[in-house]
């Protein structure tokens, strides 16, 4: 994907969040499998430990899952995120950037989230994305990325 259709969601917060960011910052979005698991539970920590320094670099983060916003909210304040969570419950951005994909655990193929990370400028152009990430080192690299914007 280059180029991101504009795009309206609801988020934690009670915020209505807009894809590409209408007030001209760079959009980290991040999509995680599921709340208050152990790897979505540290990356999400990782990118709240890095908060300040992603706005130093004119950019929003925001972490999306299937998850609802009931959901999201406690997992949010559980982790005193200061960036919001994008309740994508039908699944419309997960298919809009590729990432609902088949998965295999234990044997087992299911549909899922793969974790991947995306960079949007203010003009809907992705920058740069992250597919199956690894979560160590992970909000480091983004973070470079976005220093040099």
């Amino acid at each position: 994907m280059d180029k991101v259709q504009p795009i309206t969601c609801v988020a934690t917060s009670d915020l209505t969040v807009n894809i590409p960011d209408t007030q001209g910052r760079n959009i980290v979005l991040y999509f995680y499998p599921k709340d208050a698991t152990p790897g979505c539970t540290t990356e999400g920590q990782d990118f709240r430990d890095n908060h300040q320094a992603f706005v130093d670099a004119n950019s929003v983060i925001y972490g999306v899952s299937k998850d609802d916003l009931a959901k999201h909210e406690k997992f949010k304040a559980k982790q005193e995120f200061p960036f919001e969570l994008i309740a994508d419950t039908e699944g419309e951005l997960c298919e809009a950037f590729g990432v609902w994909q088949l998965k295999k655990f234990m044997g087992k193929e299911y549909m899922g989230i793969v974790r991947s990370t995306f960079v949007i400028d203010a003009n809907g152009n992705v920058l740069k994305s992250w597919d199956k990430v690894k979560v160590k080192g992970h909000v480091d690299e983004v973070l470079a990325f976005v220093k040099t914007l």
